[in-house]
């Protein structure tokens, strides 16, 4: 069976499995009313409207109640009403939000309704499910939340519950293995453990404060990328946090994104508001000359913050954030020069993952779906763009699905799908064809023949947000960064007192060599401050006593690999430095 075949199954499986917990807990507490239960990527919800607040001490009852009905094996039969009878019938069962669902938006227009039957359970649902509820055997349910109705602050907060679902007894314990490992790989409890950020409720939600030790790490990448950068042509700007609501309503952001963006203030007689994307300030960069032929490509680049509105229900570490800086570059080239482009900015990417031994990823050709008028832009321009970044990925030998329907309205885009710590797949790095802000900007470049034409435009984002992929490197190295990027490279332990001013002179020493290095003067025995390294990921120890201020030695020990005996300070900065040049 192929991959996208087993994940249609599982995601009937787990709707099912949905339907069941909304079954047990209508017959746990009769006045219930169930909202909407989908299936996600790693089980499923049901969002309930209850009398009572449920406990996590509730859900092994929820839970049984779910398997007696499983043994009886009720079948899921499919039910087609009018839609007045349908409307009548949830009415009747006091459900009202399936009423709500029925009467507004888009099934507002429809005649007929597609419902399920599992017993006594009624759901409005267009299926498909499994045959009967006996087929569900291996779930679990895991989590209580709350959830606003339609995700609307200013509706009722329901209660959530969350499960999961798998086809067998293994698989759902695999499952939690993993869930369990990546507890312990958690970004928020690894961040705590080695002081790398903190998020203060007096600063604000969503709002991450970047402590020195994170810091040194994400001001590490943000140089490593700044050079390829610049070794690659992009040019450099800083543009501003803010800029006139007008800026993007030419955009189209205002219109488009604005459920996303924080509301607009006042300065003078002017309206500001809080960027949601760097890609019209770097339009406008680009408009402040005109431009020929001769020097395109123009690539603009910035290390950008943004500002979206997340709820607070879905605000998560690093992960999801209100304030966060993308690796933002906009290339304007012509046509021709697409493909090229793309080779470029993949090949960046693929540095990048070499870089920091990111394996666990693959590549999304997403293009646009056929006969589709959410499709901005000339067909052809389309197949151009499409054939260029598919040649670009042939070329490059690095394997890539294609995605039909998956692509921006704007025009196509390379994906790059990247698996958590937890097995699950997100999208990390995005370059994507835009079709849509050369027009809306009116952008020109003067052509060989003397005509004006529009550039081409490309966003690029090898990193993406800064915020998420520290998140993702942090859960990815369980917080073991490799040496070039730790934030103390080496420890420094004076065996006792007397031994504090030879270890902060070879510090010194160190530091001048470009490393990173802490020393450890507190009144601690030896022991207990190798092993607080060892807690505190750092890569190398070095132990300093009398014998060594005698030799002028450091006695040097590896995470993992253990004592590697009294070296020069020479050596060790050769070996150190040796291994950070190189990255290994």
């Amino acid at each position: 069976m192929s991959a996208a075949a087993q994940a249609a199954e599982l995601e009937v499986l787990r709707h099912s499995t949905a339907h069941l917990l909304a079954a047990a807990v209508l017959e746990l507490y009769p006045d219930a009313r169930y909202a909407i239960g989908p299936a996600i990527d790693d089980g499923f919800y049901y969002d309930l409207d209850l009398s009572q607040n449920l406990k996590e001490e509730d859900l092994p009852a929820i839970e049984a109640r779910m398997r007696e009905i499983s043994a009886r094996q009720p079948a899921f039969e499919q039910v087609t009403l009018p839609k007045d009878e349908a409307v009548q019938t949830f009415r009747k069962l006091g459900q009202d939000y399936k009423v709500e669902i029925l009467t507004e938006g888009e099934a507002a227009a429809e005649t007929e309704v597609s419902c399920y039957r599992t017993g006594d359970f009624l759901d409005l649902c267009r299926g498909p499910h499994v045959a009967d509820a006996g087929q569900i055997q291996h779930f679990r349910l895991t989590r209580l939340a709350g959830a606003y109705w339609r995700g609307d602050e200013r509706n009722k907060q329901l209660q959530r519950v969350y499960g999961t679902a798998w086809p067998s007894a293994a698989e759902l314990e695999d499952y939690f293995e993993r869930l369990e490992r990546a507890r312990e790989r958690d970004h928020k409890k690894i961040g705590r453990e080695l002081q790398l950020f903190a998020i203060d409720e007096k600063v604000g939600k969503g709002l991450p404060l970047w402590l020195p030790r994170g810091a040194t790490v994400r001001r590490l990448l943000e140089e490593y990328i700044l050079d390829a950068e610049r070794r690659g042509g992009y040019q450099h700007v800083y543009t501003p946090h803010i800029a006139s609501i007008e800026l993007y309503r030419t955009s189209g952001h205002l219109t488009s994104f604005k459920d996303s963006m924080f509301p607009a203030f006042g300065v003078d007689d002017e309206e500001y508001i809080l960027r949601p994307m760097n890609c019209p300030h770097h339009i406008r960069v680009y408009q402040q000359a005109p431009h020929s032929y001769r020097e395109l490509p123009i690539r603009i680049a910035e290390l950008g913050t943004v500002y979206r509105y997340e709820k607070s229900g879905e605000l998560s570490g690093l992960l999801r954030v209100r304030g966060f800086t993308i690796n933002d570059a906009h290339i304007f080239c012509t046509a021709d020069q697409v493909k090229q482009e793309f080779i470029d900015a993949t090949q960046l990417i693929l540095d990048l993952y070499g870089a920091l031994d990111i394996k666990d990823f693959s590549f999304r050709l997403s293009r646009r779906g056929e006969d589709d008028p959410k499709y901005l832009g000339d067909p052809a321009d389309w197949e151009v763009a499409e054939s260029s970044i598919r040649e670009a990925l042939e070329e490059l030998g690095h394997p890539f699905v294609e995605a039909p329907g998956e692509a921006a309205f704007y025009g196509p885009k390379l994906d790059v799908q990247i698996r958590d710590a937890l097995g699950r797949e997100f999208s990390a790095s995005t370059t994507q064809v835009d079709f849509n802000l050369p027009e809306r900007f009116e952008m020109e470049y003067i052509t060989a023949e003397g005509t004006v034409a529009r550039p081409t435009m490309i966003h690029r984002a090898p990193i993406g947000s800064l915020e998420r992929f520290m998140g993702y490197l942090i859960e990815h190295t369980a917080g073991e960064f490799p040496l070039w990027l730790a934030p103390v490279q080496l420890a420094m332990v004076p065996i006792s007192d007397k031994n504090i001013d030879y270890a902060q002179k070879q510090a010194a020493f160190f530091r001048q060599r470009g490393l990173r290095v802490a020393v450890d003067t507190r009144s601690e025995r030896m022991q207990a401050k190798i092993r607080d390294a060892e807690l505190q990921k750092i890569p190398f120890v070095g132990v300093v006593g009398s014998r060594d201020e005698d030799a002028g030695t450091v006695s040097l020990r590896q995470r993992h690999a253990g004592d590697l005996g009294a070296r020069t300070p020479e050596e060790i900065s050769v070996l150190l430095t040796d291994r950070v040049t190189s990255r290994s």
